[in-house]
């Protein structure tokens, strides 16, 4: 008899501990009596009955899921590759397992069309520089979807944009033509100023013959104490007279 009662307690005990269920803070367990689901239960120690009741384990923290990458037709016909990333989590576990078999791979191939259909409708200028926009229109896209698979889509961001070799070297090389040519207006946007206060100089040093004789103690000075530097001066009346005498003698000619 007393052997009957250890044995009973033995299954009982082996029972008790088949029951007891912990489920962490960051999961929720669905179950399921008889395969009908009864509820969800929460963090913490819960009891299942054993071959009456099962449990499903679903991870509500952020998951992130890659994109592999796509080969797609851009609007202006030109073959890209582009892949992203998917952040998202699952709001209702008991619709997430009963109406997906499989929610992270459902939600994964759904982003894989929606990222084909928006690059399909964009020109490689645009998808170049509008990568958060394509994102975000992507994101709204695959949540529109998923909000009734009990999962919530937090971003899509896309990753690499992969060219053909031919097409990079031909932007490399649109990129330095436009280099050189910003460079170009700049440097004749800077003669152009230099010539302008050329001109302006040379009138005020016309206008005034002190000024011109500074300018060239200015330009003497800045030859240095140098040897092999020689200077031949000209009193500035002596030009004056020069030029004086040069505009009388062809005057006198007419």
């Amino acid at each position: 008899m007393a052997v009957e009662w250890l044995v009973l307690g033995f299954f009982i005990i082996i029972f008790a501990f088949m029951s007891i269920k912990i489920v962490d803070q960051y999961e929720r367990a669905v179950k399921f009596r008889l395969g009908k689901y009864v509820g969800t239960l929460e963090p913490g120690l819960n009891f299942v009955i054993p071959v009456i009741e099962r449990i499903v384990m679903v991870d509500i923290r952020l998951q992130t899921i890659d994109i592999p990458a796509q080969q797609v037709i851009t609007k202006d016909n030109v073959p890209v590759q582009v892949n992203g990333v998917i952040y998202f989590k699952v709001s209702s576990p008991e619709i997430a397992i009963i109406k997906i078999q499989n929610f992270g791979y459902a939600i994964s191939q759904y982003a894989q069309t929606a990222l084909k259909d928006v690059v399909g409708g964009m020109s490689l200028d645009q998808l170049l520089a509008e990568r958060d926009e394509i994102g975000k229109a992507i994101e709204q896209l695959v949540e529109k979807e998923t909000k009734d698979w009990g999962m919530e889509v937090e971003v899509i961001k896309m990753q690499d944009i992969d060219m053909p070799e031919e097409l990079k070297r031909i932007m490399s090389r649109q990129a330095a033509a436009e280099r050189e040519k910003r460079a170009n207006i700049t440097k004749s946007e800077g003669d152009k100023l230099a010539a302008v206060n050329l001109a302006a100089a040379a009138k005020l040093m016309a206008e005034s013959p002190g000024a011109m004789q500074l300018r060239t103690l200015q330009t003497i000075d800045g030859l240095g104490p140098t040897p092999s530097n020689t200077v031949v001066m000209f009193p500035i009346d002596i030009l004056e007279t020069l030029r004086s005498f040069s505009d009388w003698m062809k005057a006198k000619k007419k």
